[in-house]
Order: structure tokens, then sequence, then C-alpha cells
């Protein structure tokens, strides 16, 4: 079997699904406080870096997508799957998952 190799630019997701990359947490608190690695919460917002063609209707034809590569969305907190690439963190998830655009 030969070797695949994972890069952001080989990630093409399939139907509904978006590829986002993870905005960096928080470093420290408003207060000032540095927060080590145990203490950070997962982050919630990132940005699409590639979507999928859009699900399939009944009739065969694709649904458009809502969101777009470059959007910065906010997603469900325990939703997709979390892929590390080249030190980067992104998740694959569905667009239900999405809950908002941020601008």
């Amino acid at each position: 079997m030969a070797a695949v190799t994972l890069s952001v630019s080989t990630v093409k997701p399939l139907g509904e699904r978006v590829f986002v990359k993870v905005s960096e947490s928080e470093e420290k608190t408003a207060g000032g406080i540095l927060l080590p690695d145990s203490a950070k919460e997962k982050p919630q917002v990132g940005e699409v870096v590639s979507a999928g063609p859009g699900k399939r209707n009944d009739d065969g034809t694709r649904a458009e997508m809502e969101v777009k590569v470059g959007d910065k969305v906010l997603y469900s907190k325990y939703a997709g799957t979390d892929i590390k690439l080249g030190g980067d963190e992104y998740v694959l998830l569905a667009e239900k998952d999405i809950l908002a655009i941020v601008n």
C-alpha cells in the first residue's frame, strides 16, 4: 500500500463537509495570567480552508454551501474530527455544525 502524505492542499471535503483551520487559543487571561496548555479551552472559531460541493438533494441536485473559503466561522464545541497538519490544528466538520459566520 502506498503512503499518503496529507497537507492542506490534499484534503478535499466531500458533500456538505468543511475543512477549518482552528484559531489560536488565548495564551493568557484578561488579568494577564499565562495559561498552560492543559488549562486552555478548545477554540470554537476558525477559518474555512476548503469546502465540499454541498449536500445532495433528493432530486440529485446539490444544495449550495452557505460558507466559502476564507470565511471565519464559529462552530459547535464538540463537532467534527480534529486533524493536526504541520503543527497547525484543523477540524473537518459538517456544515450543519457551523453556528455562524463571524465578521
